[in-house]
């Protein structure tokens, strides 16, 4: 790969900056328009989970011409008997060279159906806090698995992360069925032999699907070559899967990200509170109260550039308006009276400890920002460092390394507005963040109140 010419790289890179730019500008039309699934890959290493995206790229048409000249050209000085779709999606110069995914990179496309976000994950055990990162914020996690190889240790792995971050729906993408032959038999074993280990995960749908990134098997279009497959390709499954019910639609909490007070006549005394609808419902006329002062008020109007709107959920952007002046500032919470979060100091939670110049453990002193609040927070107690590989509780762990998880007890210099992650992902998770750097070192999910 020493011989790729650069301006081959430059080229492919210029022109997956159009499309970037073409696809970005797509995504920012009003998602009433059209719904946005947000998907991450992850699997072993070579499982083709760049490929993988490369397909579903090509074979929905959503690449240009010279972008794709490009990848036939390098994949041509590569000495390639194809054309290396896994180059549309490998953008990093060191990952091309290697061959591999090392950050996480995300792609973006359409359908006629939806808007995508893909989180092509790294698949190397040192880039578990990467996948973490990219996979955060998924609605989907696609888990390749060579058919060849079945279920190894990083797809366990990566399904076990996959359940810990709480994402709703899994797909198992069983690759290079061209390789054995479309076997039927062979799918079955892979499928049986993962439904037995993801029986111990909490995962609420799992779904298999035989495919082919190489050669478009039942990517976009069935494939011919496996006519016993009666499901769905992945491009219509990604489609169909129903992600609006995945939201919490209950547990009304708006972080206050910004105070909108404009100093001109016109807007003299307008005051608004904008942020992201973090779950529930906010309608005008609700009552409301504000945290952490406790005051209690009811929602004058709910507004956006576009105009004012009858109601907001998550994950929308909206600008709140209350029919009392209270003093709010960014971080405070808006929440129902009757439905508040958890309000503390001392929580406890799971940790994706992500630094390599220095380790986790009881006493370190690191900053947290948690929605939009921000504090200090103290590592109180390690209760445990987890083998993700056997789900073996080390008890006996006094830190934790980069790349490793465990359950931490931390303690905040200020309150933290908050309900456990397994019910709501945004007011759930925190990130932890180094103050000498301001370099984030570490990715949370709240397991509840000490002592819960």
């Amino acid at each position: 790969m020493s011989d790729i010419d650069s301006a081959d790289i430059d080229s492919a890179n210029i022109a997956s900056a159009n499309i970037d730019s073409a696809k970005t500008e797509m995504l920012e039309r009003p998602l009433g328009d059209m719904e946005m699934l947000r998907l991450a890959t992850a699997g072993s290493v070579d499982d083709g989970k760049s490929t993988l995206i490369g397909r579903l790229l090509y074979d929905s048409k959503s690449i240009f011409a010279d972008q794709l000249e490009a990848v036939e050209q390098t994949s041509e000085r590569m000495g390639a008997d194809y054309t290396n779709l896994a180059l549309l999606t490998d953008g990093l110069r060191a990952e091309r060279e290697q061959g591999i995914t090392i950050d996480v990179a995300y792609r973006y496309f359409a359908t006629r159906k939806r808007k995508f976000i893909i989180a092509d994950t790294p698949g190397h055990i040192q880039y578990t806090r990467n996948m973490v990162t990219g996979a955060s914020t998924a609605d989907v996690a696609i888990v390749l698995i060579d058919a060849r190889k079945g279920v190894l240790e990083q797809s366990r792995r990566h399904a076990f992360l996959a359940s810990l971050l709480r994402i709703p729906h899994l797909v198992l993408a069983v690759n290079k069925m061209d390789l054995v032959d479309y076997s039927e038999e062979r799918f079955n074993e892979i499928k049986d032999e993962f439904r037995d280990f993801a029986a111990k995960l909490d995962i609420t749908d799992l779904t298999f699907i035989p495919v082919s990134a190489l050669h478009g098997d039942n990517i976009v279009n069935r494939s011919e070559n496996m006519a016993w497959y009666g499901g769905s390709s992945l491009l219509h499954h990604l489609e169909e899967v129903h992600i609006a019910s995945d939201r919490n639609l209950i547990d009304a909490r708006f972080p206050v990200q910004y105070v909108i007070r404009p100093q001109s006549d016109e807007f003299h005394d307008y005051r608004g509170y904008a942020g992201t609808v973090a779950g529930g419902v906010f309608k005008p006329g609700d009552d409301v109260v504000v945290l952490p002062s406790g005051f209690t008020s009811a929602i004058a109007s709910i507004e956006t550039f576009d105009g004012p709107l009858e109601e907001a959920f998550a994950p929308m952007s909206v600008t709140i308006r209350l029919t009392d002046e209270i003093d709010i500032s960014r971080g405070d919470m808006i929440a129902r009276p009757n439905n508040q979060p958890h309000s503390g100091q001392d929580i406890e939670a799971m940790v994706c400890w992500m630094s390599e110049a220095a380790a986790l453990s009881p006493g370190t002193k690191l900053g947290i920002k948690h929605t939009t609040r921000s504090a200090r927070a103290l590592v109180k107690q390690l209760n445990y460092r987890l083998d993700v590989n056997t789900l073996h509780r080390d008890e006996s762990a006094t830190s934790l390394a980069l790349n490793e998880i465990g359950r931490v007890v931390l303690r905040t210099t200020a309150p933290l507005f908050f309900d456990e992650y397994r019910r709501n992902r945004t007011t759930g998770s925190f990130i932890l963040i180094d103050e000498g750097t301001n370099n984030t070192v570490g990715a949370g999910m709240i397991l509840g109140p000490l002592g819960s």
